[in-house]
């Protein structure tokens, strides 16, 4: 309710001095029209004056010198009849009637000034006239219906300092400037303590009948601007302001919104602090304990005679949740490191099975010749992968990844002892240091066999190169060649299903010397 209340005071403070800057403006335009108006009408009488006396050139050149003494700040004057007569009279030697002449017909196109309260003087028109290097102000007359010796032009010109008594600020006038700005020729006239180069603003625009606004100043200052219109279609008073009545508002607006809401700041803060004093810290050592991540014991809620009866209750809860999971979690971890224990039995288990299949095989083959024994090489070479296969994944007690380097230069190995003739020979050329899962290795295993293997038993004297290399961080590629061209032929079923279980893409065919290459992804 504060903060609405000084917001409607300040826009009411504000309402007022906008309106008595608009007021002020709208002043000293009346005025310049008053003066401007009282002008004409000594143009308008001079005119009358002459025409009816039908004075030759010279008597009107006389009179209209005596006229132009008698009244303070006229410069020089202009009057034609319909007939075609001219009279032209002047104070200052550089004002010649040719200067008046052409001053008159550039004012002719400007629009009239409007009729003002009602009383019409005919056609008018107001601005200002460069003659030489001096200005004056301008007061304009033409009348197109007349005949005869009527008066069908006037013109009359007038010392700018003329204007100084009209714009005269009087008294409280502290931060405004007014000046006549004419759209064309710039400042006419102008009264205050600042030259108009600082204050006026960067743009001068002709105003609508009465304007207000915002911009800055030439000197890089916001102001306040008024304006009014005083004859079309650019010559208007304008006024700058900046009173201190403003700024006073502004700072009558900061207290009233600023004191409630220190006040208010001033009971949050105690609130606050009592808040935190007598809950907030409580709850704390509660998160505290909750956030814990001891390995052994967690730590427990603090506890004591002072706290709130609820926080207490909570704190207490919280302390027997700890010890039931406490208990819990040991029987946990004995029940995994049991499954552990098993879990490396059975590997165990699994490998010295394979061992024993593989010895078996061994013994076997010797019995049997020809295709018998090969195949039982087969046989024995691929449980052979599956043995090292756990052997290498099991090496240090916990399953583990196995590193593709070691573990296909001993398939190779077993490949070269176990299938390969005299004149045959199976090499490897292994740069990597990636591993996979023992899920993906024994089907790689199985592939480098399967395909050896094939190419040992078809193709007498035949020199075989695994190669792998890494292609990425995460990608190896793995590459068998022979020495020679290779009849080759149809890859079993199975083929593809070893492939899908590697998670392998082909790169390259089995054509020529090249018995295939395959692209692996791992992660590390």
């Amino acid at each position: 309710m504060t903060v609405l209340t000084a917001a409607t005071a300040y826009r009411t403070i504000m309402g007022d001095i906008e309106a008595s800057q608009i007021q002020t403006t709208d002043d000293f335009a009346v005025r310049t029209r008053v003066w401007y108006r009282g002008a004409l009408r000594s143009l308008l009488s001079f005119s009358a004056t002459v025409s009816e006396a039908a004075l030759s050139p010279a008597l009107c050149s006389q009179a209209g010198l005596k006229m132009l003494g008698q009244a303070r700040g006229f410069s020089a004057v202009l009057v034609r009849s319909a007939d075609g007569g001219l009279c032209s009279a002047a104070l200052d030697p550089g004002i010649d009637a040719q200067a008046l002449e052409r001053t008159a017909a550039s004012m002719r196109p400007l629009p009239p000034v409007a009729p003002w309260k009602g009383v019409d003087l005919g056609a008018a028109r107001y601005g200002q006239a460069s003659i030489g290097d001096r200005r004056y102000l301008s007061v304009h007359a033409e009348n197109p219906a007349a005949t005869g010796g009527d008066m069908r032009e006037a013109l009359l010109l007038v010392a700018p300092e003329v204007l100084e008594s009209v714009l005269d600020l009087g008294s409280g006038s502290k931060g405004m400037d007014i000046a006549l700005v004419s759209q064309e020729g710039g400042v006419v006239a102008n009264r205050g303590d600042n030259p108009p180069e600082a204050w006026l603003p960067r743009e001068l625009r002709p105003p609508g009948e009465l304007d207000r606004w915002y911009a800055a100043g030439r000197d890089g200052t916001e102001r306040t601007y008024a304006a009014r219109m005083i004859a079309e279609p650019g010559f208007y008073v304008i006024a700058t302001f900046n009173e201190p009545h403003e700024r006073d508002a502004r700072i009558q607006l900061a207290v009233f919104i600023l004191a409630p809401l220190a006040t208010l700041n001033l009971l949050c803060l105690v609130y606050l602090r009592a808040i935190d004093r007598h809950c907030v810290r409580w709850l704390r050592s509660i998160e505290a304990a909750a956030r814990s991540r001891a390995s052994t014991k967690r730590a427990r809620a603090a506890v004591a005679d002072d706290m709130p009866s609820d926080i207490r209750s909570v704190a207490e809860a919280f302390n027997a949740m700890v010890d039931e999971q406490e208990v819990r979690q040991r029987r946990l971890q004995t029940a995994l490191d049991d499954n552990r224990f098993l879990v490396r039995e059975l590997h165990h288990r699994v490998k010295n099975s394979l061992q024993v299949v593989q010895s078996y095989i061994g013994l076997s083959k010797r019995d049997y010749q020809d295709d018998a024994r090969t195949a039982l090489a087969d046989a024995e070479c691929r449980v052979h992968v599956l043995s090292a296969a756990y052997r290498f994944t099991l090496a240090d007690g916990e399953m583990q990844p196995v590193r593709v380097d070691l573990f296909l230069e001993d398939v190779v190995s077993m490949i070269a002892n176990l299938i390969r003739r005299r004149d045959q020979w199976i090499s490897s050329r292994i740069e990597t240091a990636a591993t996979l899962s023992v899920d993906r290795i024994i089907p790689l295993g199985f592939l480098v066999a399967d395909v050896a293997s094939r190419v040992l038993r078809s193709t007498p004297g035949a020199r075989i190169t695994l190669s792998v290399a890494d292609l990425d961080e995460t990608t190896i590629e793995v590459a068998l060649e022979a020495d020679r061209e290779i009849a080759h032929q149809e890859p079993p079923r199975l083929f593809a299903g070893l492939l899908a279980q590697i998670e392998a893409v082909q790169s390259g065919p089995a054509e020529g010397r090249s018995l295939g290459s395959w692209r692996v992804r791992h992660h590390g």
